[in-house]
């Protein structure tokens, strides 16, 4: 897995799960950090790309 897999649009599944219990997520916006939306609760995270690539588990997880 590569820092431009991380594209905006693209869909991740995260290793550890989110407060409210999903672990897919929607990149929003992809530049200097990732925004990143939970698919599940709607909450919005901003990531460095170094963190959110060591956070994901596989791109394309269920949407």
């Amino acid at each position: 897995m590569v820092l431009s897999d991380l594209a905006a649009g693209a869909v991740i599944e995260t290793k550890k799960p989110h407060a409210c219990g999903g672990r897919t997520w929607e990149i929003l916006r992809a530049g200097a950090d990732r925004t990143i939306k939970c698919l599940t609760c709607g909450r919005i995270v901003v990531l460095l790309p170094d963190e959110l690539l060591k956070r994901t588990r596989r791109i394309g997880g269920k949407a």
